[in-house]
């Protein structure tokens, strides 16, 4: 293995959206902006939002041989630098899925489900 990094910057979720337009508004109402839409004209089967530094993409054509309804097993975690200010901000904008609360394994946060059922925590050291 070499020393030098190999790789570089954070992963970028590329999920399916059950309405891609829906998906897109509810990440803007979190304070995400809209970066990236693909086509430029027409309705959008492609489109990315940005917060902070974190990307997601969402897409509403499903690419051959992957599944045709969004899923999802586990958490998109976010680091957070103030997870009760973040909450604050985003209370009344989104139902939380649950927290803001200290988790047993030491970890202060809460989450949102968005439209398609994926579930988005933030979170900082308790």
């Amino acid at each position: 293995m070499t020393s030098t990094p190999l790789l570089g910057g954070k992963p970028v979720p590329s999920l399916l959206a059950r309405d891609l337009e829906v998906t897109l508004a509810f990440y803007e109402r979190l304070g995400f902006a809209r970066t990236g839409v693909f086509p430029d004209d027409g309705p959008p089967t492609w489109g990315e939002v940005t917060r902070d530094g974190i990307s997601l993409q969402f897409y509403s054509d499903p690419p051959h041989g992957t599944p045709t309804e969004p899923i999802c097993s586990g958490t998109l975690y976010v680091n957070a630098n103030d997870v009760l200010a973040l909450a604050e901000e985003l209370r009344g904008y989104a139902p939380f899925a649950w927290g803001p609360e200290v988790m047993d394994y030491g970890m202060r946060e809460f989450a949102v489900k968005d439209p398609n059922g994926y579930f988005l925590a933030f979170t900082e050291p308790a």
